[in-house]
C-alpha cells in the first residue's frame, strides 16, 4: 500500500486535481447550509413550523451521514473519476428538482437527491488527499479543502440573503445548475484516478442498520420541540436509533469486510479528534440556524441583512484555512485546537445575553470572531486523526470522520432547535403567568423567542467546553507504518488485494 501511495504521488499532477475535486466540495458544502436564510421566508412561503423548516438542513446532513458509510465500499468498488463524475451528476438531479420544486415535500426530496450526491464528494476528496500527499504535507492541503468545509457555508447565508432580496428562492438553485454543470465539465477533462479498484460485495444489512440507526435517532430528537421529550413518539425514535447503531457496530466488528471498518477507533488519536469532531460541529452548525432566526424573526433584519452579518467572518476563514494547515504541518494540532476553541467559547459568551436592542456591529464581531476560532482548529483536528491511520484505512478512517461529522451537526443542529422552541415556551408561559409586564401578546411571543435562543448558546458553550478539556490530551502521533500499527487482517487482506 505505501508503494502505491508513493508512486501515485509522483505519478499525478495534483494541483488539477484538488483544484477539480475542491470545486465539487464546495458546491456540495455550500449547498449544506444554503437553505439557512431562505428558512424564515420559506416557513411563511409554505405554512410550515420551524421545527419542518429546518428539515431543509437537517435533513441535508442526515441523507449525508446515512449514505457516507457506503462510501468506504464505493471508494474500493469504482474509480476516483466514476465515483466523482457520478456523485456530480446526482447532485446536479437534486438541484434540478429543488428549483422546480411547488411546494415543501417536493423542495425537501431535491434537497435530499442532492445530499446523495454530496455525501460521496468530501470523504471521496480528503482519501484522495491522503493517497497523493505525505503526512509531513497534508495540512497545506487539508487547509485548502477547509475553503470547502468552512468558507463555503460562511457565504452561504450572503448569497442567499442577496438573491432573496431581489429575487425568488428557487433563484438560489437555478443559478447552481450551470456551476454544477462546469464541475462536470472540469471533472472529465482534468479528474485522473489516483486509486486501484478492489472487488468487494457490500453488505446490504449494514446498510439498512446504519440507515434506521441515524435516521430513527435524528427524527427522535427533530421531534422532541413540537412533540416533548417525554413522548412516546420521541422516545421510541431515538431508542430505535440507538439499537439500530448498537447492532451495525456490532456487525461491522463482526465481518471480514466491513462496510466501514470500525477498527480504525483502535488507534488513539483518531479516536479523541473524533470525539473532539463532534463537539465542534455541534457548536458550528447549530450557529448557523440560531442566528438567521434571532436576526429575522425577532430583530426583523432582512435576509441580505442576515447573511452579511457572515461575510466579514467568511473572509478571515478564507485567508486563514492554507495559514492554519501550514501551521499544523509545522507544529501539530493541539496548540492549535486550544488557541481556536478558546477564541470560539469566548465569542461564543456573546451571544448568551441577546436582548431586543443589540446592536448590529457587536453581532457582527462575535460571529466574526466565532470564525476565526473554528477556521484555526478543524480542519487540524481533524487531520490529526486521520495521520495516524495506516494507508488501508485511509478510505474507512475519511468515512467515518464525514460520517460523525455530517451525523453531528443534524442532530445537533436538531437538538438545539427543539431546545430553543421548548424553552421559549417555557419563557412565554412565565411571562403570561406574571402578567407580562405590560407587553403586548406579540411582544411576549418576541421575547421569548429570544430568551429561547439565549438558552441554546448557553448548551453551545457546554460542548464547546467539553472539546476544550478533551484538546489538552492531543498529541502528535508517529507517521502510522502498516507492519507497524495496522493490524494482522487488515494487512493481509489489503496485500491479496493488490
Amino acid at each position: 500500500m505505501s508503494k502505491s501511495n508513493t508512486a501515485n504521488r509522483e505519478g499525478f499532477k495534483k494541483g488539477p486535481i484538488l483544484f477539480v475535486m475542491i470545486l465539487g466540495a464546495f458546491l456540495a458544502t455550500l449547498n449544506q447550509t444554503v437553505m439557512t436564510v431562505a428558512i424564515p421566508e420559506l416557513i411563511g412561503e409554505f405554512d410550515i413550523s420551524a421545527a419542518t423548516a429546518q428539515w431543509l438542513t437537517t435533513g441535508y446532513m442526515l441523507v449525508n451521514g446515512v449514505l457516507i458509510p457506503i462510501t468506504a465500499y464505493l471508494m474500493q468498488r469504482f474509480s476516483t473519476r466514476q465515483l466523482f463524475q457520478a456523485s456530480m451528476w446526482i447532485f446536479l438531479a437534486g438541484t434540478i428538482v429543488s428549483a422546480f420544486a411547488t411546494d415543501f415535500t417536493v423542495l425537501l426530496t431535491g434537497r435530499m437527491i442532492q445530499a446523495a450526491g454530496a455525501g460521496i464528494i468530501m470523504p471521496l476528496l480528503m482519501t484522495v488527499i491522503l493517497t497523493i500527499f505525505p503526512p509531513h504535507n497534508r495540512g497545506a492541503a487539508m487547509g485548502m479543502v477547509g475553503l470547502a468545509i468552512i468558507f463555503a457555508p460562511a457565504i452561504g447565508p450572503v448569497l442567499t440573503g442577496y438573491i432573496l432580496e431581489s429575487y425568488a428562492w428557487e433563484t438560489i438553485f437555478y443559478g447552481m445548475i450551470p456551476l454544477v454543470l462546469i464541475v462536470i465539465a472540469c471533472g472529465w477533462i482534468y479528474l485522473k484516478n489516483v486509486s486501484e479498484k478492489v472487488e468487494t460485495k457490500i453488505d446490504m444489512a449494514s446498510v439498512l442498520l446504519s440507515t434506521i440507526g441515524f435516521g430513527a435517532l435524528l427524527y427522535g430528537f427533530s421531534r422532541a420541540g413540537s412533540e416533548g421529550w417525554t413522548s412516546a413518539e420521541v422516545i421510541s425514535m431515538i431508542a430505535t436509533g440507538v439499537i439500530g447503531l448498537g447492532l451495525f457496530t456490532w456487525r461491522q466488528l463482526a465481518l471480514k469486510q466491513p462496510l466501514l471498518d470500525l477498527r480504525a477507533f483502535k488507534y488513539n488519536m483518531f479516536s479523541l479528534t473524533t470525539l473532539i469532531s463532534i463537539a465542534v460541529t455541534m457548536v458550528m452548525y447549530a450557529d448557523m440556524m440560531l442566528l438567521p432566526l434571532y436576526l429575522q424573526n425577532a430583530r426583523g433584519y432582512t435576509a441580505l441583512e442576515s447573511g452579511l452579518l457572515m461575510l466579514p467572518g467568511a473572509i478571515v476563514m478564507g485567508l486563514l484555512m492554507p495559514v492554519a494547515g501550514k501551521l499544523f504541518d509545522r507544529f501539530g494540532a493541539k496548540w492549535l485546537a486550544i488557541i481556536g476553541l478558546v477564541i470560539t467559547i469566548v465569542t461564543t459568551v456573546g451571544f448568551i445575553d441577546l436582548s431586543e436592542t443589540t446592536t448590529y456591529t457587536y453581532l457582527l464581531l462575535m460571529s466574526t470572531g466565532r470564525r476565526i476560532g473554528m477556521a484555526l482548529l478543524l480542519m487540524p483536528i481533524q487531520t490529526a486523526g486521520l495521520n495516524q491511520l495506516p494507508a488501508s484505512l485511509n478510505a474507512h478512517g475519511t468515512a467515518i470522520s464525514n460520517t460523525i461529522r455530517q451525523v453531528a451537526g443534524a442532530v445537533g443542529t436538531s437538538l438545539l432547535v427543539t431546545i430553543m422552541m421548548d424553552r421559549s415556551k417555557a419563557h412565554l408561559a412565565d411571562m403570561a403567568a406574571s402578567g407580562g409586564a405590560g407587553m403586548t401578546q406579540n411582544e411576549m411571543i418576541t421575547a421569548a423567542s429570544i430568551q429561547g435562543i439565549n438558552d441554546s448558546y448557553m448548551v453551545i458553550i457546554g460542548f464547546g467546553v467539553i472539546a476544550l478539556i478533551l484538546s489538552w490530551f492531543i498529541k502528535r502521533p508517529e507517521q502510522a507504518g502498516e507492519e507497524k500499527q495496522e493490524p494482522a487482517k487488515v494487512r493481509l487482506a489489503a496485500e491479496g488485494s493488490r
